[in-house]
């Protein structure tokens, strides 16, 4: 029998994000509470974990990203011991998806990361009313399919959040008018874009490139006229920001009048923000705060150039109709 509430864990990166999704206005209607838990570390380095929360025949739901392979470990420990403690459902939510580097292989003998990952998640034991993972704008459409056995993912898509990000970017007057156009860095995320493009009623436009290395491409030409228009480029994940600085690079050169880029999955390694912002090209970043990178890189950044968006309304609504 389902409870009337759920218990709201997380792994200690993302308890940023479980408090903001108990701080939702219709958080407290539908029976969210937080979840209690002890972490600490052994001299070795080895992780001591507790629930200190009595699960027994409770819903839960424990959020937590594959962001490293510990805290993936971490995740499927605390997933384990939910179960074993008499959960009646689990509910995993995995803002960030990560290992989509290796989603499948290239050479013979190649480790697909994303699929072992996947196996190692649904081998996590079932609970009475089933297991089930939610995944936030997915880098491969796929890969919902490496899961195995019970547990059920669900692809959840922030078109939502895009879409009153660009808005907020353009203004309420071209927003209107729909004077602007949603671009891409590259032909790979073109279907993506011309969707979400299609849903705002804008044109959308995206570079051809050519490889000249491993390391090196080069833009050979854009898909659409751009001259005069504000360019906002939406990509699912930014890391270094070398293919968005690229793109952004061949924009300008088309005659865009401002640019801006979008993310759902801001992780800005290796100082990636940093090189954005020193390229000139962007008026301003908007990510969410589906990964914890862009949350600290927001609390370093107090110019307004980057702004996080939160998913939690939108985990939110989701959770609570399951």
């Amino acid at each position: 029998m389902k409870t009337d509430h759920k218990l709201i864990f997380s792994t200690q990166q993302y308890a940023y994000l479980r408090d903001a999704v108990l701080r939702t206005p219709n958080a407290l209607a539908r029976g969210f509470v937080g979840g209690e838990t002890e972490v600490s570390l052994f001299p070795d380095g080895e992780r001591y974990q507790r629930i200190l929360s009595d699960v027994d025949g409770v819903e839960t739901v424990l959020i937590g990203g594959t962001i490293s392979d510990a805290d993936t470990l971490e995740l499927y420990d605390l997933a384990c011991t939910l179960v074993s403690l008499g959960a009646a459902s689990l509910i995993l939510v995995i803002p960030y998806f990560g290992y989509s580097t290796m989603e499948r292989a290239v050479k013979k003998g190649e480790v697909v990361a994303a699929k072992t990952r996947a196996y190692l998640l649904s081998s996590i034991p079932t609970t009475a009313l089933g297991n089930r993972v939610i995944l936030l704008d997915l880098h491969t459409e796929g890969l919902p399919y490496y899961f195995e056995g019970k547990i059920r993912p669900i692809h959840l898509y922030g078109k939502t959040l895009v879409t009153r990000a660009c808005r907020e970017l353009v203004g309420e007057e071209d927003w209107q008018r729909r004077r602007f156009v949603l671009a891409s860095t590259d032909a790979g995320r073109a279907k993506w874009v011309e969707s979400l493009s299609n849903d705002m009623g804008v044109q959308a436009a995206f570079v051809f490139k050519r490889r000249i290395d491993g390391s090196h491409t080069e833009v050979t030409a854009i898909s659409r006229e751009v001259h005069g228009q504000y360019v906002i480029i939406y990509d699912d994940m930014i890391r270094t920001g070398s293919s968005l600085v690229g793109a952004a690079a061949a924009y300008q050169q088309a005659g865009a009048r401002k640019i801006a880029s979008v993310t759902t999955h801001g992780l800005f390694t290796n100082d990636g923000l940093d090189r954005i912002r020193r390229s000139g090209l962007f008026e301003a970043i908007v990510s969410t705060d589906s990964h914890p990178n862009a949350v600290e890189a927001l609390a370093r950044c107090q110019d307004g150039f980057l702004r996080v968006a939160s998913i939690a309304e939108l985990l939110e609504e989701k959770l609570g109709e399951l």
